[in-house]
């Protein structure tokens, strides 16, 4: 049966891109799929018995998880617009024995907007594109004087945005303010494998000794961070597909997979909150992405990506956006047509 609140959850992310394909996702429709590899570190299995946080030997030698990555633009729009400032995604389907396996989500930005449906639901709404508006040097100055951050200006060609309207949101809303703010200064990125990736959400992790730890994990590229510092001469460059295939050519990538242990008084089921940056920090394992899939509607397009697709050793927290994803990525899967992983727990 279908879900009428993740049907309005996903309808509202649909009326935020006129230009939206109904055949494509509703929310990072661009997208490019790669192939690689994961092993888990030295350390990992003494926190978590997830499958793909052991080490797995045959004849002596250790035995990666085969990966398949997903990296994206946030835009609900067809068009790619790589040089434009916006939010990107990581999104890495562990392949586990017995064709199996477990998703992890990630996006560049470190906190979520909202901490509910009902609140999604009114963000969304003020997220529509609008035509843009440019402020002027002495609006600008205004802004700073009376605490305000002043609506920054979009890159040539861009005559539609959403950035007023979130801007407003966060003026009423406290708890967006941080994550708003860190999505209109986010930039671009050099590369798809030169950002973070934050999966936002909090999780708890099982130990070998039956211990339960709540923690969020993220993505750290090896090669180190870079945006773009101007993206006013390429504004519509669609360079970050072509950039990964040329690197992936040459050389892998590698990205380390951090987590965050929490602690008590942390934010567990708030996405919209930080935890305080002296939290213990554990490597859990290293990404190796070593070429881009050759078929792209089978390991991207087709691929059908939920946080709530865990194995024993992780588990989801009470966070109701998390809950609401799980359904919404649901919604949004039959939509497309796409055929449901069979692993994924009720």
């Amino acid at each position: 049966m279908d879900d009428p609140v993740a049907k309005r959850l996903v309808d509202s992310i649909i009326a935020d891109f006129p230009d939206h394909d109904p055949g494509k996702r509703p929310i990072h429709t661009v997208g490019i799929g790669v192939k690689g590899t994961f092993e888990a570190s030295e350390v990992a299995r003494t926190y978590c018995i997830a499958e793909h946080f052991q080490i797995k030997r045959v004849q002596g030698k250790r035995v990666p998880i085969p990966v398949t990555v997903r990296f994206s633009n946030g835009s609900g729009s067809p068009k790619r617009h790589d040089g434009w400032n916006d939010v990107r995604g990581m999104a890495v389907r562990f392949h586990l024995a017995g064709d199996r396996a477990t998703d992890l989500i990630a996006m560049t930005l470190g906190e979520f907007f909202v901490r509910g449906v009902d609140e999604f639901l009114d963000f969304t709404k003020s997220a529509r594109q609008t035509p843009v508006k440019r402020e002027s040097a002495l609006r600008k100055i205004g802004d700073l004087l009376s605490l305000m951050r002043p609506l920054p200006n979009p890159p040539p060609g861009q005559n539609q945005s959403g950035d007023a309207g979130t801007l407003d949101y966060a003026n009423k809303h406290r708890f967006a303010q941080l994550a708003v703010f860190q999505a209109g200064m986010i930039g671009a990125p050099v590369s798809y494998v030169r950002a973070v990736y934050h999966a936002v959400h909090t999780f708890f992790i099982v130990g070998p000794d039956g211990v339960r730890r709540p923690v969020r994990f993220s993505w750290k590229p090896v090669a180190g961070v870079q945006t773009t510092k101007d993206t006013s001469k390429n504004p519509d460059n669609e360079y970050l597909q072509e950039e990964l295939r040329r690197r992936l050519k040459e050389w892998p990538a590698r990205m380390m997979l951090m987590m965050t242990i929490g602690e008590a008084g942390d934010a567990l089921d708030d996405p919209t909150v930080p935890w305080p940056a002296r939290r213990v920090r554990v490597v859990m394992g290293t990404l190796t992405l070593k070429k881009v899939a050759e078929d792209q509607v089978r390991d991207g397009e087709k691929l059908s990506f939920n946080p709530w697709r865990l194995v024993p050793g992780i588990e989801p927290s009470a966070d109701p956006t998390l809950k609401a994803r799980r359904d919404a990525y649901e919604d949004s899967r039959k939509r497309r047509g796409v055929t449901q992983c069979p692993f994924l727990p009720e």
